[in-house]
């Protein structure tokens, strides 16, 4: 039986395999060994070229890297405070409303949560109402309670601005800086002069630039959001407060109290 010709060239394959392939221990040890990018450890790596940085960029990025612990130390303390004042929080006060419109006085104080500074600015135009204070006098020491109150949510607001504002004015020294070194050291090679050198001047001098950027950017957006929060809250306020006085129980109050005034005048 003669044999067929497709299992002539897998034969041929076969041995040419067998002949060309070098035995597994023959293989040198670099030829096994991985590169150097890829087995040494990414995160110490990542924390030399980090280091390496920090001291290229010279005392503006320590500067800058200072201001941006300090500006997360803010944010970390007013996220903190709103969490535990919970300002915008309203469910209290909408059913605290609800039952004062029913002329259900009492009930609209227990209803608020006592803990909560907004709550208890609420509750206490609804007792100065029921108690049928001086509506100015008494829309004078809720304005002060108010103003107190966005003014402690205000608190540390202004650093945060101070920082977003100057992180960029001092990654941009940094950078004029270190041109001024890198055009130095051109001017004193005369026309020996390294590209490489100036090109590594010029990346060295950018990199506070880079930083600056970096703390200022996420800085300003949580200076926004937290001035939003506080520009909210002081607007709740305002709205629920004036619900308070403008409810039938608050305009028969009201009446009441101008009524005995007249009676004594006559």
């Amino acid at each position: 039986m003669q044999p067929q010709p497709s299992d002539q060239l897998i034969s041929a394959i076969a041995d040419d395999l067998v002949t060309n392939s070098a035995p597994v221990d023959s293989l040198s040890a670099d030829a096994l060994s991985l590169p150097d990018s890829l087995s040494s450890d990414p995160i110490t790596g990542s924390a030399d070229q980090l280091f390496r940085m920090l001291e290229i960029g010279g005392p503006v990025v320590w500067i800058l890297i200072a201001l941006s612990v300090f500006s997360l130390s803010i944010i970390f303390l007013k996220l903190w405070q709103f969490t535990v004042i919970k300002p915008e929080s309203t469910n209290d006060i909408s059913e605290s409303l609800r039952k004062w419109r029913s002329h259900d006085p009492m009930g609209a104080v227990n209803a608020l949560h006592s803990k909560r500074p907004v709550s208890g600015i609420i509750g206490y135009a609804m007792q100065g109402i029921t108690q049928q204070q001086d509506h100015h006098l008494l829309q004078d020491e809720l304005s002060r309670q108010a103003t107190h109150l966005v003014n402690q949510l205000r608190t540390l607001l202004r650093p945060l601005e101070v920082i977003a504002s100057l992180s960029p004015l001092l990654g941009l020294m940094g950078t004029v800086l270190g041109m001024i070194v890198a055009f130095q050291q051109m001017e004193a090679a005369g026309n020996s002069v390294n590209p490489s050198v100036l090109s590594g001047g010029i990346w060295q001098a950018l990199l506070t630039t880079a930083v600056g950027l970096a703390v200022a950017i996420p800085v300003a957006t949580a200076h926004s959001i937290l001035e939003r929060k506080v520009e909210r809250t002081a607007m709740l306020i305002n709205d629920y407060v004036t619900q308070v006085f403008t409810c039938p129980l608050a305009q028969s109050e009201t009446k009441t109290v101008s009524l005995r005034e007249h009676s004594r005048a006559a």
